[in-house]
């Protein structure tokens, strides 16, 4: 882990999951496991504490300079208990439904600015003589890649007990900054960040004219500029054209109020890399493939004509390069992807996610959004901070869906001596992205992890047995044939028009749909433990 110092500013990219956050919208990564045998709270709690020291960040929570006039700093929280971090909850009943509520209940609250952004709940109860774990980081602290590498501190690699960590001296938080001194930093970091910035993107755009133009770090010639910026990025004109407007809604493109509930699916890596090596495709051309056809079965479910209609998928990039994966922070930068929805031939469809993959990157989309990105963080921080509520409400259309893959390792891992079992990952949801999703391959299977609003996706829940029945139909398509379907096809890309009942609306809210009503209690539990 690099070191971290008092007063260490965030990164804009950082500061804007908290400028964006709101109640009802946590912006947290998170991961939902489950371990062999019972995991007790004191030693969970004295392994962590062990830890500590190669999570410096996990000791410091964010402090805003006065007027927000820059960007918001780490500081050694002085009042810092690691209890406030990690905590345990009894389920009543064991069974994988109680299991996800729960869950759910701990991802749908916002975690206290005043703390370290961070904090673990243990589930106690479960079938087959398990411990569930939640572990949740704001996204301002990591991103899916530091989410692993986060894991991977806590974790080992052989089913062996860990020894009691030594004995060590408290920590001694650095005295707190006074206010003036903080407003003071603030404003002289702000000026700094927007003029470097300002140089960013100026060096950016002359060095990608400059690699068109073939000038080997002369100044182009201003006339020829036009030109460069069209040969460094060919099909830029096209694809910025296509990511103008607005993508086309989908039932779940609602405004996020809250809470979430939870749905996972998982697939044998082997069965993934035997599709892949058959369509010469890469594993997340199976992944997207097989989420747009779930998404698509979704769709169809919600009585939604697919005919001509996209699907625009949001796709992280780590831009990490060789860098510690245990590197905090967001290293990222995001792939739009425009999908289309009525292609039901599996083998068609993961030709298109194909070529779209290639395209993109032959334009270089992902270097397009950073130099974006760049652009907007000259944007003074007060006025981001005033913004970024506002933002997130509003009904923007600008995706559909998030898809973050994340490869995680592939041999067994332990927590003091307990094999991890299963790993689903979470991202948050927000603005009018009702549903989002994360990959993570862990020890021969990739784990599928959806975030559902409760609002504007009661029904999450369906998209597991979507998943597994476009999966299914890939794996038919390797050997020539198509998986069996429910319902005849009047022609291709289109479904036989037919009354169907209408459903009555009923309201719908967190208990209905995450548990049975013996559950709520105990789910209320939970809320009252990851609120306190």
């Amino acid at each position: 882990m690099p070191d971290v110092h008092q007063g260490d500013s965030l990164s804009w990219g950082d500061s804007l999951f908290l400028y964006l956050e709101r109640e009802g919208q946590p912006l947290n990564i998170a991961s939902v496991s489950d371990f062999e045998g019972a995991i007790t709270l004191k030693e969970c709690t004295e392994w962590i504490e062990s830890r500590l020291p190669l999570i410096p960040h996990f000791r410091q929570h964010v402090v805003p300079p006065p007027f927000n006039v820059g960007l918001p700093t780490w500081e050694f929280d002085p009042k810092f208990d690691i209890r406030n971090h990690i905590r345990e909850v009894k389920l009543r009943r064991g069974t994988e439904s109680a299991f996800k509520a729960a869950a759910a209940k701990v991802l749908s609250a916002t975690m206290n600015r005043d703390w370290p952004l961070w904090d673990l709940t243990l589930l106690h109860g479960l079938d087959l003589h398990r411990t569930g774990i939640v572990i949740r980081a704001h996204h301002a602290l990591a991103d899916g890649i530091a989410g692993v590498g986060l894991m991977s501190v806590l974790l080992g690699n052989d089913a062996s007990v860990p020894p009691a960590p030594p004995r060590t001296e408290p920590f001694k938080a650095p005295p707190a900054r006074d206010s003036g001194a903080l407003f003071l930093d603030g404003l002289l970091r702000s000026y700094s960040s927007v003029v470097d910035r300002l140089l960013k993107v100026q060096s950016e755009v002359l060095g990608a004219a400059q690699r068109a133009v073939g000038s080997n770090g002369a100044a182009p010639d201003p006339a020829k500029l036009a030109d460069a910026a069209s040969a460094a990025f060919p099909g830029l004109v096209d694809m910025l054209t296509e990511m103008a407007t607005p993508a086309d809604r989908l039932p779940f493109n609602r405004v996020c109020r809250g809470p979430q509930h939870i749905a996972w699916a998982d697939f044998a890596m082997p069965e993934v890399k035997a599709i892949k090596n058959s369509f010469g495709v890469t594993v997340n051309d199976v992944f997207l493939t097989v989420l747009t056809s779930a998404l698509r079965k979704y769709a169809e479910l919600h009585r939604v004509r697919l005919k001509g209609r996209s699907l625009r998928i949001i796709v992280p990039i780590n831009v990490r390069g060789g860098d510690d994966p245990t590197e905090l922070g967001n290293r990222i930068t995001f792939l739009p992807l425009n999908l289309p929805l009525d292609v039901r031939d599996p083998r068609k469809l993961i030709a298109v996610i194909q070529q779209k993959m290639g395209f993109f990157k032959n334009v270089r989309a992902a270097a397009l959004v950073e130099l974006a990105g760049t652009l907007a963080g000259t944007i003074p921080p007060a006025l981001q901070a005033m913004a970024g509520p506002i933002a997130s409400q509003l009904p923007l259309s600008v995706c559909n869906i998030i898809c973050t893959n994340v490869p995680g390792p592939q041999n067994p891992m332990y927590l003091l001596g307990h094999k991890l079992l299963r790993w689903y990952p979470y991202v948050p949801i927000g603005g009018e992205m009702g549903i989002n999703c994360a990959v993570v391959s862990y020890d021969g299977r990739a784990y599928f992890g959806f975030t559902g609003d409760v609002h504007a996706a009661p029904d999450v829940a369906k998209l597991e047995e979507f998943m597994k029945a476009s999966f299914g139909e890939l794996k038919a398509s390797i050997e020539g044939r198509t998986a069996p379907t429910k319902r005849a096809r009047t022609k291709a890309g289109s479904a036989p028009k037919r009354k169907m009942p209408r459903k009555r609306k009923t309201p719908v809210s967190a208990a209905s749909v995450t548990a049975t009503q013996s559950e709520s209690a105990e789910l209320e539990e939970v809320l009252e433990k990851v609120g306190s």
